[in-house]
């Protein structure tokens, strides 16, 4: 009689143990939760900080800069708000951009812990080459893109129409000729970090460089005004872009193996 009660007691013993230790896993496994929700509303907090400060300065300095939104083209806007509308656009669009490199600080910040090692060296050797060819790409937008499809499309349309520009569709122009290249020349940072965490080769990339052209002037006809100048301005350094992008995976894979190599020999028999 002795026997089932002691087997009950200890069945008991062991529930209460399992109870005690699931209850003990989720209080360790709460507080990171929570931890990793208070880190993640701290860098919105610290982003969205940042991109008001420089939203408010480029807001209150836009006399300074706006000749050199404008160019010295006549706009006309069409209702008080539309001025309104335009000065808010304009300064959120430099303000973004300003504030760029510090939102992708933050982000590495949130990111970081989540990451293994190969995708934490890359971001962090990388990062500023990502922001310095989202510069380019706005750049080459602002200067050369943008003002040879204005000119282009302008000088189409006064042949037969009397042209009005309105504010509000002059940077929506501005911001089409401009931010979607800056995004499109981060290619050559994409398919590297592809290759680094070896979802890309560059053999493969090499296999698929017919359908990658047909993909890239897609995407330029997509983010460029419908004329064939702009596109085929877009087209030409995003196919160099994508050559380059090539030869840099294939140095990374060969510096890779040799990293390999070197490691194998070093290791004692």
């Amino acid at each position: 009689m002795t026997v089932p009660t002691e087997e009950k007691q200890t069945n008991e013993h062991v529930a209460s143990v399992g109870s005690k230790d699931s209850s003990t896993n989720d209080s360790t496994m709460e507080p990171t939760l929570v931890e990793h929700l208070t880190d993640l509303r701290k860098q919105l907090v610290k982003s969205i900080a940042v991109f008001l400060v420089f939203f408010i300065g480029a807001f209150s300095t836009i006399n300074l800069w706006f000749p050199y939104v404008t160019r010295g083209h006549k706009l006309i806007v069409l209702g008080p708000l539309e001025i309104i509308t335009f000065y808010t656009t304009i300064s959120a669009a430099l303000a973004l951009g300003l504030a760029l490199p510090f939102l992708c600080n933050f982000l590495w910040q949130f990111v970081r812990p989540g990451l293994n090692e190969k995708e934490s060296r890359f971001l962090s050797l990388y990062s500023p080459v990502m922001f310095i060819l989202f510069a380019a790409g706005l750049a080459f937008g602002y200067f050369i893109v943008n003002p040879l499809s204005y000119n282009f499309l302008i000088s189409l349309g006064a042949m037969n129409f009397d042209i009005l520009i309105s504010a509000q569709e002059y940077v929506r122009f501005l911001l089409l000729t401009t931010m979607p290249i800056g995004l499109l020349f981060e290619l050559p940072m994409v398919a590297m970090f592809l290759a680094a965490i070896g979802l890309l080769t560059g053999d493969t990339m090499k296999k698929v460089r017919k359908w990658s052209y047909v993909v890239l002037a897609v995407l330029s006809a997509l983010i460029t005004p419908p004329d064939f100048i702009s596109q085929l301005i877009v087209l030409i350094p995003m196919i160099l872009l994508y050559e380059a992008s090539i030869r840099l995976v294939i140095h990374t894979e060969k510096r890779a193996q040799l990293r390999a190599t070197e490691e194998s020999q070093s290791r004692p028999v």
